[in-house]
């Protein structure tokens, strides 16, 4: 039951993101996507996780709610860490190796081998940057690899 009253918070705390975001504007039209989009996507991702918890079989079947204890309780805290410390690092190290760097203990928090947290945070890595900032032209921090990036015109 737990689950399923999960899946509505987060289903109500998608639509009011939606609700929130969609009056978002840039003042000049810089980018043709605009401030909306990240926010509009987040939201529809929360509410297919809402309802995917609200109707995924079995859901009714775990008895009681489920508190982190000991060594969840760690690792909760500590990938709460390694999100600040990649907000800290964001702009000096550039967003293609800041999420490499996050993915890899991130991954490990999630059951991964080194080699697989370490392939998947280049790839998000790699793959988010392109999406955003060459697909949905949201300017994205270099960083370290500026001037890799410079000398192949991107």
């Amino acid at each position: 039951m737990s689950d399923r009253i999960l899946g509505l918070v987060a289903l109500l705390m998608a639509g009011a993101m939606a609700v929130a975001a969609w009056g978002y504007a840039a003042p000049v039209e810089y980018e043709p996507v605009g401030p909306r989009a990240f926010p509009l996507v987040l939201a529809l991702l929360m509410a297919l996780c809402g309802a995917w918890l609200m109707a995924r079989p079995g859901a009714e079947a775990l008895k009681g709610p489920r508190f982190a204890r000991g060594a969840q309780l760690n690792r909760i805290m500590l990938c709460a860490a390694t999100v600040v410390v990649y907000a800290l690092l964001f702009q000096t190290l550039g967003f293609i190796i800041a999420t490499a760097l996050m993915g890899v203990p991130v991954g490990r928090f999630f059951g991964g081998s080194w080699r697989q947290s370490a392939m998947a945070g280049i790839g998000l890595g790699i793959a988010l940057f392109v999406l955003f900032d060459r697909l949905l032209d949201v300017v994205l921090p270099q960083g370290l690899l500026k001037p890799l990036m410079a000398q192949w015109g991107m």
